[in-house]
């Protein structure tokens, strides 16, 4: 499930942030060379703060080092290719008037913006912008996505909660656009795929504000396995913390998300547990402050895609809730894995049966 979930989160990220679709969820789960590289240069990259070697071996130009020169080659052949592409096509749109081919991806309202000389935007900036959003919008929400699924499935109380809220969505969503539901039998696979779909249709980013339980679910996924588990930041100067503690520049900050999450002192004393209704009052949904949980850090640097996060999230676990069941493959064992972001080091097996 892992690797499906990261799949769709780097096919809406390249479609939404750069306009390219590059089908990995594609049903024969083509290899792709990017999604490759790019997988394994995180991996190596996070790995340097444990092997004190690795500066030799750049220099030398052996070992992960030589692995992490080719994936960075793959991945920029790949970006500034896409990049030359998109210009190319703007330049092509903006010759014939009236163009209704015109892309609105976030790629190409840099490449506007680079237009003026005062931004000082080149390829190297627009590719640093492209890979920035791979980065923020593609591992992190398919981990969580992964976390929240186990979390579902490891619940009964909660599977059952949420898939009875997405019963009642449906239903009223249905009433509301006044159209009639179409039948879902779970072995007719056309009948099946048309009840997704209209499923699908009937979600909203305003309607889907109103599925307070699984806002809730992700939440709760999220304040004990946060996607970015640790979070270090670098001093540019001398400063005191609130505290009193002295920090010196050139020295390093590191709050832990993780820990704060399990933390009786901010939790109470069911801090280790996955309560979902911790988050809600009289069945609204109730945030806490940004500095208590921190998944999305806080302050000026609060994260900027939180809410196209949950969006997608909410989406993804809406379909996969309402009209599947899941259960862990018996013997798969859920660990961590080493890495900025808190995946799943044997990934997410399961077993899957289809729900009316």
């Amino acid at each position: 499930m892992c690797e499906l979930l990261m799949r769709m989160t780097l096919d809406s990220i390249c479609k939404v942030g750069f306009g390219v679709e590059i089908g990995t969820l594609s049903p024969n789960l083509p290899d792709n060379r990017f999604a490759k590289a790019f997988d394994a240069a995180n991996i190596i990259v996070t790995l340097r703060f444990i092997d004190p070697l690795w500066k030799i071996k750049k220099f030398l130009g052996v070992g992960s080092e030589a692995v992490l020169d080719q994936s960075i080659k793959i991945i920029d052949d790949f970006t500034y290719s896409v990049i030359h592409r998109r210009k190319k096509e703007i330049e092509e749109t903006q010759e014939v008037p009236n163009n209704g081919k015109i892309k609105h991806d976030i790629l190409s309202r840099f490449i506007e913006l680079g237009k003026d000389p005062e931004n000082n935007i080149n390829d190297k900036s627009l590719r640093d912008v492209v890979l920035n959003f791979v980065i923020a919008g593609r591992d992190t929400t398919a981990t969580t996505l992964s976390w929240a699924i186990y979390m579902i499935m490891t619940h009964d109380h909660v599977a059952e909660k949420v898939y009875e809220e997405l019963k009642a969505f449906e239903k009223d969503r249905a009433e509301e656009e006044n159209v009639c539901l179409k039948p879902c039998e779970t072995q007719d696979p056309e009948s099946f795929d048309q009840r997704t779909k209209q499923f699908a249709e009937l979600m909203s980013y305003d309607t889907l504000g109103k599925l307070y339980y699984l806002h809730a679910v992700i939440t709760e996924t999220l304040r004990l396995y946060p996607a970015v588990p640790q979070d270090p930041k670098g001093i540019l100067n001398d400063d005191i913390l609130p505290d009193g503690t002295k920090v010196k520049a050139g020295g390093m900050v590191t709050y832990v998300p993780y820990s704060m999450g399990r933390m009786e002192y901010n939790w109470g004393a069911d801090a280790n547990e996955f309560k979902p209704e911790r988050w809600l009052k009289d069945g609204l949904f109730q945030n806490a402050s940004p500095f208590k949980f921190t998944a999305f850090q806080a302050g000026p640097r609060i994260c900027l895609g939180k809410d196209s996060a949950y969006l997608q999230m909410k989406m993804a676990l809406a379909i996969l809730c309402r009209f599947f069941k899941f259960e862990l493959v018996e013997g798969h064992a859920v660990e961590y894995r080493m890495m900025t972001i808190l995946s799943m080091k044997n990934g997410l097996k399961i077993k899957v049966s289809t729900r009316s």
